[in-house]
């Protein structure tokens, strides 16, 4: 009888050692998983910061270089595509487009040196630097999320966890391109030599 009371003790104190383990690691995953979100928020108000200066400097622009309609409808396109973009993997792949369709639009504004004399275009360029500056932080942040909860529920016993508790794998990374390292360079200097600069992310 003491033999059966004594099995019983040891399977209720396993049974409470690892269901508070397991608990303490679900919890750990729901808290890097709303780490992953908060961090998501902050790059999604960048990105619409950006999306929000574009429209009023391709309008100022237009003023100067009005042939360019290519351009400005690659740049369109692509913000519409970012503004529409529901999940963080299309907001990633549509924020990629619009790197691309800017890089080309800061050229063809190099090519229009009069326009450093437009003072709405001048505020609208320091905007836009800063919020590129604040795009490539946010990223790196969101990306560093990412890659704890990825993590963090692929080492063993977490993975056990993860399996049973619903905690799936985030794909969502803002990747960095061959040769890319640094955010898209938003180069206003038209005394330098005009340059193609590339998106990049961290």
């Amino acid at each position: 009888m003491k033999a059966a009371i004594v099995a019983l003790v040891i399977v209720l104190v396993l049974a409470f050692v690892l269901g508070s383990a397991y608990v303490s690691r679900r919890n750990q995953m729901a808290i890097k998983r709303e780490a992953v979100n908060a961090a998501w928020a902050q790059v999604d108000v960048v990105l619409q910061r950006r999306a929000d200066l574009i429209p009023n400097l391709v309008e100022t622009v237009k003023g100067f270089a009005v042939q360019e309609q290519k351009v400005f409808g690659d740049i369109a396109a692509a913000r519409a595509a970012l503004v529409g973009a529901k999940t963080p993997s299309d907001k990633i792949a549509a924020n990629g487009q619009l790197d691309s369709a800017l890089s080309r639009l800061l050229v063809i504004v190099e090519n229009y040196p009069q326009l450093k004399s437009n003072e709405n275009f001048m505020r609208l360029q320091d905007e836009l630097a800063g919020t590129e500056n604040r795009i490539a932080v946010e990223r790196r942040r969101y990306n560093e999320a990412v890659q704890d909860y990825n993590t963090y529920i692929s080492l063993f016993p977490s993975s056990l966890v993860a399996s049973f508790a619903g905690f799936a794998r985030n794909d969502a990374y803002f990747k960095t391109e061959e040769g890319a390292r640094q955010a898209p360079k938003v180069n206003f200097d038209f005394n330098k030599p005009a340059a193609n600069p590339a998106p990049a992310h961290p």
